[in-house]
């Protein structure tokens, strides 16, 4: 008898365990997604129901006449942000109050994610390495290295003109192999050809760093929910030998090039020149193309900084474009490619007006043409409104915060430090609220006549406020 008491007590035991954490806003009287014991409101995906994106939409419309409520990413209770007002305060007019991400890399065992701006921590290693990094990406820094993506995009083309007959095409293939070329030249200084060397090292090694596996998402999910777990297992998200190749051909062109005195102007030499002192934040003629946000002032450092970067912060650096380019940058050229060939009226269109600066440029495809194509912005920024890289963003508290009750059915609400906000980019872009007819791939959304319609808060691409994506302007 005594056994089968001790059972019951056991699984009453563990049961309550199990559904405690997923009691945390209900505890706090805040209305809450519910959530499903061990997985929270993430069963879904785990069950192959459903897409990323279809859960940020479904999330989101759970509750559809509130600013904010609770939800579950597994056992990790997540305040869910639908207000505009309520993100800008989360991601630029308290951004001391949330400084950080939630995902971070452990250093002990991802030593090149944790040194990368998008997984380390706020604090004073970050600032400095972003003001370090915020002047590469001015129209100036990428003029210079437009040339170098304009051999690749050359390399690309030339490969479609030297095929005959019909063109069989894996479009995400090709917009991957691209983008690997642009990214191998213009952070990592090395020149490949993808489509021609299609089994070259570097496109491969970028494959497994960037592919998401069975393991891997378990790795993610270990660092996570259980970091002592991960640091005693060295449990890393990106395999050593991976991070090794990386580094060594980081280190590699920097001795070449101060060996042979070798200027190339690439992300490399700019975080070399930051090192040294030499690297000036200059906005003089910045485009002012929606696509490319605005510059955060946290971000902009007027005048040189000297930044205490070491060869192995650079190799974090470029291997964290390559992350963020990689598969996002291919995966919105798909995206822009399709609305293109089912919306013939407004390819067309495209087509004119590129047509018309070849004309008047002699057929050259400058940098100043590139800037000046008003409807290749506005496309590029539907497409982005549309189909947006990252379908969320999450921000995380170090301090105490509070959010004053406005609408008659909430009250004024204190929040600890450590609250995770997540901001359903994917969801927001697509509310009628925001953007009529949301599903119709329309353009003039961001014609300049009609910007003033666009509501501060509710176009997410790159996320926003000094947290935004700093490679923005040359994606």
């Amino acid at each position: 008898m005594f056994f089968y008491i001790a059972i019951i007590v056991l699984i009453y035991v563990l049961v309550h365990a199990l559904w405690q954490p997923f009691k945390y806003w209900k505890r706090r009287n805040i209305p809450q997604l519910k959530p499903t014991p061990l997985v929270g409101n993430f069963g879904p995906l785990l069950r192959r129901q459903c897409s990323i994106a279809e859960l940020v939409q479904d999330i989101y419309n759970s509750h559809p006449n509130h600013r904010y409520f609770g939800a579950y990413q597994f056992f990790l209770p997540t305040l869910v942000l639908k207000d505009p007002e309520l993100i800008k305060k989360v991601a630029v007019k308290e951004f001391d109050t949330f400084p950080e991400h939630r995902t971070v890399a452990l250093e002990e065992v991802d030593s090149l994610l944790a040194s990368n701006i998008f997984f380390m921590k706020g604090g004073e290693k970050w600032h400095v390495l972003r003001c370090a990094l915020s002047p590469a990406f001015t129209s100036s820094k990428l003029k210079a290295m437009f040339a170098l993506m304009q051999e690749c995009a050359q390399q690309f083309v030339e490969y479609f003109e030297n095929q005959t007959g019909v063109i069989t095409l894996e479009m995400k293939d090709a917009f991957t192999r691209y983008t690997n070329d642009v990214i191998g030249s213009t952070a990592f200084g090395i020149t490949c050809n993808s489509l021609k060397d299609r089994d070259n090292t570097f496109y491969a090694m970028g494959l497994q760093a960037t592919s998401i596996t069975l393991f891997r998402g378990l790795r993610v999910f270990m660092q996570t929910i259980s970091p002592r777990l991960a640091k005693i297992f060295q449990l890393s998200i990106v395999p050593k030998f991976i991070e090794t190749y990386f580094v060594n051909i980081i280190r590699e062109s920097i001795s070449i090039r101060k060996e042979k005195g070798i200027v190339r102007p690439d992300m490399i030499h700019l975080l070399l020149e930051a090192r040294q002192g030499r690297l000036k934040y200059d906005d003089v003629g910045e485009d002012s193309g929606f696509a490319i946000a605005q510059e955060s002032e946290a971000r902009k450092s007027h005048g040189a900084l000297k930044a205490s970067i070491t060869d192995e912060d650079i190799a974090a650096q470029a291997f964290s474009f390559f992350l963020a380019g990689f598969d996002t940058s291919a995966t919105a050229m798909c995206f822009a490619a399709y609305e293109l060939a089912v919306n013939c009226d407004i390819q067309r269109r495209l087509q004119s007006e590129i047509d018309t600066s070849l004309a008047s440029n002699q057929g050259e495809i400058t940098f100043e043409a590139v800037l000046g194509l008003a409807y290749l912005d506005q496309v590029v920024s539907e497409t982005l409104r549309k189909w947006p890289p990252i379908t969320f963003t999450d921000r995380k508290s170090v301090a105490p915060f509070t959010i004053e009750a406005k609408l008659p059915h909430e009250q004024t609400t204190h929040f600890e430090a450590g609250t995770v906000c997540w901001i359903p980019i994917y969801a927001i872009h697509r509310d009628s609220l925001y953007y009529p007819n949301p599903g119709v791939f329309d353009p003039e959304r961001f014609h300049k006549d009609n910007l003033h319609k666009i509501k501060p808060g509710t176009y997410l691409p790159f996320g926003m406020g000094p947290k935004n994506c700093i490679g923005e302007s040359i994606e």
